[in-house]
C-alpha cells in the first residue's frame, strides 16, 4: 500500500463490497421460486449455498462495485451483477477443484464442495451456478435498460466462456502435458484467459452499468487486463512462497504438475518483476481518463494485488 489513509479506504470498501455481495447471494440462493421454476432442492441449494457463502475476499464484486462507483451507478442493480461475477468464480472454483481437474480437498480453508457432497452435486452445483448467474444478469432488476443487460450477458458469456476462462483451462490442461519448458509469451495469453478475463469483466461490467463513454471504458479494459495479469503471477508466486494455512488451499502444486506459469518460465525473480510491471501498468491506465481522477481504490486495489499474502 502506498499510504495508511488510502489503504485503509481500500480496506474499508473491500469489506463493504463483500458485504454487499454476501447479503445479495443470500438472498439470491433461497428456496423462494422465481416465476418459471418448479421446486429448488433443498440439499442442491444448501450445497450451492457452501459454495458462494462465508468465504472469499470478494476481490471481483469489488471490482464492479467501485467501477460503476466511479460515474455515480451504485445500489441493488449493481450488487446483482457484481453477486452474478462472484456466482461464475466459485462455479469455476468448484470444477476447479474436482478430482478430474485439480483434485483438490481444501479451499478457503475447509473440504472443497465435491469433498462435502459429492462428486456429482459438486458438478451440477457449477452448472447451477453458471446458468443462475445469467439469469441475474440479464432480469430488470439489474438494470432498467434492456441494452445494458443485454451488453452485460454477451461480455460475461465470452469472458466465461470459449475464448476466456473456459478456453484458458482447456490450454492449462494441454500445458501441463508439454515436454518443451514453459514460454512466457504463452503463459501470459493462457492466465489472459483462464485468471485475466473475468476479473477484465468485473471491471467492465462496472462501466457498462455507468454507461461510460469509449474513452474511459478503453482506459479501464488496460486496467482490468494489468490487473488479472498482475492477479495470476501474484497467485503463482504464493503457491511457492505461501503455506497452505496462509492460501487456505494446498500450496506448492504448481510445479508438481507442470503448471504454465511466468515462476515456471522466468524465474521467481522476474516474475516478481513481472508482476509490478503489470501493477504499475494498472494503474498507469487509471491516469489517463476524467474519471480517473476519482480512482484512487482502484489503484489501491492494483497494489493490493502485487503485495497480497494470501
Amino acid at each position: 500500500m502506498t499510504g495508511g489513509t488510502r489503504a485503509s479506504d481500500f480496506e474499508a470498501r473491500l469489506l463493504e463490497a463483500a458485504d454487499a455481495t454476501e447479503s445479495m447471494l443470500d438472498s439470491l440462493l433461497t428456496l423462494a421460486l422465481l416465476p418459471g421454476e418448479t421446486v429448488r432442492p433443498p440439499r442442491f441449494l444448501e450445497a450451492m449455498r457452501y459454495a458462494c457463502l462465508g468465504g472469499g475476499k470478494r476481490f471481483r464484486p469489488f471490482l464492479t462495485i467501485e467501477t460503476a462507483r466511479l460515474f455515480g451507478v451504485k445500489g441493488a442493480g449493481v450488487a446483482r451483477a457484481a453477486a452474478a461475477v462472484e456466482m461464475i468464480h466459485c462455479y469455476s472454483l468448484v470444477h476447479d477443484d474436482l478430482p478430474a481437474l485439480d483434485n483438490d480437498d481444501l479451499r478457503r480453508g475447509r473440504p472443497t464442495t465435491h469433498k462435502a457432497f459429492g462428486e456429482a452435486t459438486a458438478i451440477l452445483v457449477g452448472d447451477g451456478l453458471l446458468t443462475y448467474a445469467f439469469d441475474v444478469t440479464a432480469d430488470p432488476a439489474t438494470h432498467r435498460d434492456p441494452g445494458v443487460r443485454a451488453e452485460l450477458v454477451r461480455a460475461l458469456a465470452r469472458a466465461a466462456g470459449l475464448g476466456g476462462m473456459i478456453g484458458g483451462q482447456v490450454l492449462d490442461l494441454e500445458a501441463e502435458q508439454a515436454r518443451e519448458p514453459h514460454q512466457a509469451g504463452a503463459v501470459i495469453q493462457l492466465q489472459s484467459m483462464k485468471t485475466g478475463a473475468l476479473l477484465l469483466y468485473a471491471v467492465e461490467a462496472g462501466a457498462i452499468l455507468g454507461q461510460a463513454q469509449a474513452p474511459a471504458r478503453a482506459a479501464l479494459s488496460r486496467y482490468g487486463r494489468a490487473l488479472g495479469a498482475a492477479f495470476q503471477v501474484a497467485d503463482d508466486i504464493l503457491d511457492v512462497e505461501a503455506d497452505a494455512l496462509a492460501l487456505g488451499k494446498r500450496a506448492g502444486k504448481d510445479a508438481g504438475r507442470n503448471k504454465a506459469t511466468l515462476v515456471a518460465a522466468l524465474g521467481i525473480e522476474a516474475a516478481r518483476e513481472q508482476r509490478d510491471s503489470f501493477v504499475a501498468a494498472a494503474i498507469a491506465a487509471l491516469d489517463s481518463f476524467t474519471q480517473g481522477t476519482k480512482a484512487t481504490v482502484l489503484k489501491e486495489a492494483a497494489h493490493f494485488v502485487g503485495t497480497r499474502t494470501h
